[in-house]
């Protein structure tokens, strides 16, 4: 008999899947849509130009965002034109070899040997040598926040003490007082695989949130401590499940305030949807992989696969079919409620 109704019970939630997760999928690109850290309209054309060895829109695009203060859009091109020189780095020599000075040049060039030097077996001592390069690119403009943020990732990596940390932090914030690079930085060297703990990191995260700028995606800095704590697999208490919940309500807030498909919220959304799925709440997770759109991101998928753009794909799924095999057979699908639906729940993804 017992073997019979799990028999019966498995058929159901089989006949579930198929029927309400295809009526799932609207609002979700295509498998082979789906670009893995695309770029903007804006660094697309900077990156081909780089590939066949020309640096000029770069520099534009940089100077552009430089003369315009927009630290937000720099840090973000600067990440990228580095990791794009990490394995092609001839339009950077020659960018360097025709304006040695260029603020511009010389930011993606403190960018990326500190990228080479985290990756080092002797992490901590390639980081110093590199820390001339830092101070070059600081000085060249001086109210630039991004060479902070870059001291501020080369101090983790080089093991500084909290004075020294925070000393570099102001020198920060009085550049941009709401830089959201800068500030997240801060939460890595706070959190609790580092030099910090889950309550450092959540209090500084919460407390940056709350004086963040409408829109900002500082406020989203709660959910990244929240998944900073996913990440350990400790155990929980309930206070810190709310505290995690509560930090994917606020994202969920600022997510609303952007289109769907938008690029600019890829990352914070991308976050958002891992920590929903870990904790079960199915239907927020679908919803945020449909505003997600297109654009699926590195972080946070890499830090459970090896192919980030599969893992991001197989947890879009498995969230459909979570949903659709707890849909009854003659209800709707509740694929677009919002909520808490499966709170408190981990899952495997």
């Amino acid at each position: 008999m017992v073997r019979t109704m799990s028999l019966l019970t498995a058929l159901i939630r089989t006949a579930r899947m198929i029927r309400h997760t295809p009526q799932l999928a609207d609002g979700l690109p295509a498998d082979e849509l789906v670009l893995l850290d695309a770029p903007d309209e804006r660094l697309g054309p900077a990156l081909v130009a780089a590939a066949v060895g020309e640096w000029e829109p770069a520099a534009k695009l940089l100077a552009t965002t430089r003369e315009g203060a927009e630290w937000e859009n720099r840090d973000r091109y600067v990440t990228r034109l580095a990791a794009f020189a990490h394995n092609r780095d001839e339009w950077l020599s020659s960018w360097l070899g025709a304006a040695p000075r260029d603020p511009d040049a010389l930011v993606v060039k403190a960018q990326l040997a500190v990228r080479k030097a985290w990756e080092s077996p002797a992490r901590a001592e390639r980081l110093r040598e590199v820390g001339p390069l830092i101070d070059a690119a600081a000085d060249s403009e001086p109210g630039d926040p991004v060479p902070w943020r870059i001291s501020l990732d080369h101090a983790r990596g080089t093991h500084a003490t909290h004075s020294a940390f925070e000393a570099l932090w102001e020198q920060a914030v009085q550049r941009s007082s709401h830089h959201y690079g800068c500030h997240v930085a801060a939460l890595q060297y706070l959190s609790a695989q580092w030099y910090g703990s889950h309550r450092e990191c959540f209090d500084f995260a919460e407390q940056a949130a709350q004086d963040a700028l409408p829109g900002s995606l500082v406020q989203a800095l709660p959910v990244r401590a929240a998944f900073a704590q996913l990440l350990t697999g400790e155990g929980r208490t309930s206070v810190q499940d709310d505290r995690i919940d509560a930090a994917a309500d606020l994202a969920i807030t600022l997510s609303s305030d952007y289109a769907a498909g938008d690029p600019w919220p890829a990352e914070v959304r991308n976050v958002l949807a891992y920590v929903l799925v870990a904790r079960g709440r199915w239907a927020p997770a679908l919803e945020q992989f449909r505003l997600v759109g297109p654009y699926a991101t590195s972080f946070p998928w890499t830090y459970s696969s090896d192919d980030p753009l599969g893992q991001f794909l197989d947890a879009r799924d498995g969230v459909r079919i979570q949903i659709a095999s707890a849909t009854p057979l003659r209800g709707r699908s509740g694929g677009r409620v919002g909520g808490r639906a499966g709170r408190g729940g981990s899952a495997d993804h």
